[in-house]
């Protein structure tokens, strides 16, 4: 679990599944960092040619004062002065309307229930109609018949009579060609679940219409049977994007699909996926989470050790460590991989097991990692630290028995460790139980008040639970104690950035990055920088100089996956879609675990839709470009 704390931004309903514990503060998940209100409602950002729309998993928040409806889902006006409860219902029992009918969904104009009374067949007086009588029938007399096999086909559905429908139905296709007609039929092989007809029926009725909401809904639904899970998603974006997103059945559907399709491709991005090392923030975040120790004995630098010796490898590994810098950590892990090739480590073998288990969990070699942990604590069970790792490693991979049992051994072995207490809140916290991370973090200051991240977390903990006051305390503490420290800074930065005092938060990261710059001049941190960005933009709309913020945070370190996604955030915000596409997809490429790559695949995927969108609807990408001064940027935490 990482040493610095967990961003205010986090979402409060954080689950088991969250992606990467192992560093909070730069992805658990790393879209939280980006996006307060994304994080908060896991919403899905839709920005064609500059116009934003936000999906949430409650429903639809858009940003315009009115919303034109598709004309084939409109229903009759409501009356003038009809009252506020009615209005609410009307526009309810529209939205209902309008809604995909599961599993049977219903055709246009179907007759409403009426009480029994003898009717007029529909087909009285109409001629057989095939493709040969229908060429010596009038336009006049296609149309009316049109009507009438119309009229049939839908008492038909109703009686359930699909096959029935079907043939009547096509017979009114005969005489005219109408999108109406097309997608009542596939509403009938819906019903039979002739997925395949659905398609070729719905796709007739877009030729004729474009912009026919219904049956772009069907052939979605369709597509999503037959496991065409793009597909369905391109068609679930169009409906919703004519239709104002009104539809939270079809909205819910694009947030559903878009997890599919990324879990698909992430799986397969996760399987030949090269394991290595992330980012070096990353990497000294989660070091630096457990407090500093002088080396073992024996593994000074004062002790004469031979370099190709197994203790040798061990201590250059520690060495290797303290740069703090990408190729550091590399040779660090490289050595103690061969520091246990080489094996007569003695009294050292179970620090040994630790050291490799941590950098292989860094690599995302899980399986692997916890065997290494396993037999640190089989050879050393007083050794906390690889107690602690193995709980967060349970942690992530959703065993939170696990964790909680290992926390327990952990206090067997030295109750008064104070990495334990800290460790355990950062599980507390994670599954927002607020209450029992305060106190978790107290116990760890009052085991060692000189670590300066529980005092952070505690601040961060404080103003979740709703306590500001002492939240603010807390920090104005830490810096009065901790002057030197950017993090202090950094975090307390975060806590006026989320109450919109941009001056003071900005104000707080500027110290934050000169102080990076004296303290670890290779090893910078690049997460002020990366803040800063997001004030400026939250602030100022200041697009370009979040850009560059971005871009220098990138060229101290590469793989920061907060970097990246961030300036993904930042182009899409500007409707820049392609590049957007490319920052995404490469925070995919940089991600560690699968949730973590099924969140940045998820932004990939709407991002790619919008493409689509506007590639196969240009009317429509048009038209919502013209709608874009209408609305307004949301926020961007």
């Amino acid at each position: 679990m990482s040493a610095e704390p967990i961003p205010i931004s986090l979402a409060r309903d954080t689950a088991l599944n969250t992606p990467s514990l192992s560093s909070q503060s730069s992805s658990l998940p790393l879209w939280d960092r980006l996006s307060k209100w994304a994080s908060e409602n896991k919403a899905i950002v839709y920005t064609i040619a500059g116009v934003a729309v936000v999906v949430t998993g409650a429903g639809v928040v858009y940003y315009r004062s009115d919303s034109r409806k598709s004309s084939r889902e409109s229903g009759s006006d409501e009356k003038k002065k009809a009252s506020k409860k009615e209005r609410r219902k009307a526009k309810k029992d529209k939205e209902k309307e309008q809604a995909e009918p599961q599993p049977r969904p219903v055709p246009e104009e179907e007759p409403k229930p009426k009480a029994p009374t003898v009717e007029p067949d529909p087909l009285d007086g109409l001629p057989q109609i095939d493709e040969s009588t229908v060429e010596s029938l009038s336009d006049q007399e296609r149309k009316e018949y049109a009507t009438k096999l119309k009229a049939a086909g839908n008492k038909a559905y109703g009686d359930k009579s699909y096959n029935e429908a079907i043939d009547l139905y096509g017979k009114a296709i005969l005489c005219k060609p109408d999108p109406i007609f097309y997608s009542n039929r596939a509403a009938c092989y819906n019903a039979l679940g002739n997925w395949d007809k659905v398609v070729e029926d719905t796709t007739a009725a877009i030729a004729l219409d474009n912009e026919y909401v219904k049956a772009l809904n069907r052939r979605a639904n369709a597509y999503e049977h037959l496991e065409k899970y793009s597909e369905a998603l391109l068609d679930y974006t169009a409906s919703c994007i004519i239709d104002g997103f009104r539809n939270e059945q079809s909205a819910q559907s694009v947030e559903r699909l878009l997890k599919k399709v990324a879990e698909a491709k992430g799986k397969a991005i996760l399987d030949g996926k090269e394991k290595k090392l992330p980012s070096p923030t990353f990497v000294t975040n989660y070091l630096q989470s457990f407090r500093p120790r002088p080396r073992p004995e024996g593994l000074e630098e004062t002790v004469d050790l031979d370099e190709g010796s197994g203790k040798g490898q061990l201590r250059a590994g520690l060495v290797a460590m303290e740069k703090k810098t990408g190729e550091g950590y590399d040779a660090a892990s490289q050595a103690f991989d061969k520091a246990l090739e080489l094996r007569d480590l003695g009294e050292h073998e179970a620090f040994a097991y630790n050291m490799r288990g941590t950098f292989r969990y860094l690599r995302g070699e899980n399986a692997d990692a916890l065997k290494d942990l396993d037999r640190s604590v089989e050879l050393q069970p007083s050794l906390t630290q690889s107690y602690i790792k193995r709980a967060s490693m349970h942690l992530e991979l959703g065993n939170r028995e696990g964790a909680a049992q290992d926390f327990e051994k952990a206090m067997e072995q030295k109750q008064d460790d104070p990495d334990i207490y800290y460790h355990r809140a950062q599980l507390h916290f994670i599954l927002a139980e607020f209450a029992e991370a305060a106190k978790d973090y107290q116990k760890s200051i009052d085991l060692d008040k000189d670590f300066i991240f529980s005092h952070i977390q505690l601040g961060v903990t404080q103003y979740k639970m709703g306590s500001i006051a002492s939240s603010m305390a807390t920090f104005r503490r830490c810096i009065k104690n901790f002057d030197k420290m950017p993090d202090v800074y950094n975090y307390y930065g975060e806590l006026l950035l989320d109450q919109q005092k941009y001056q003071e938060a900005i104000e707080k990261f500027e110290t934050a990055i000169e102080m990076e710059k004296q303290t670890k001049p290779l090893g910078m941190n690049v997460l002020p920088l990366i803040n800063k960005a997001l004030a400026l933009f939250q602030w100022k709309q200041d697009f370009q100089e979040a850009e560059k913020l971005c871009q220098k945070a990138l060229i101290i370190d590469p793989e920061c996956d907060i970097a990246v996604a961030t300036m993904a955030q930042l182009l899409l915000q500007q409707g820049k879609v392609t590049e957007a596409l490319r920052y995404f997809e490469r925070a995919a490429e940089l991600s560690r675990t699968e949730g973590e790559i099924v969140n940045a695949l998820s932004y990939a995927e709407a991002t790619r839709t919008q493409l689509e969108v506007q590639e196969k609807y240009p009317r429509l990408a048009s038209r919502l470009q013209g709608m874009g001064g209408q609305f307004g940027a949301p926020g961007m935490r």
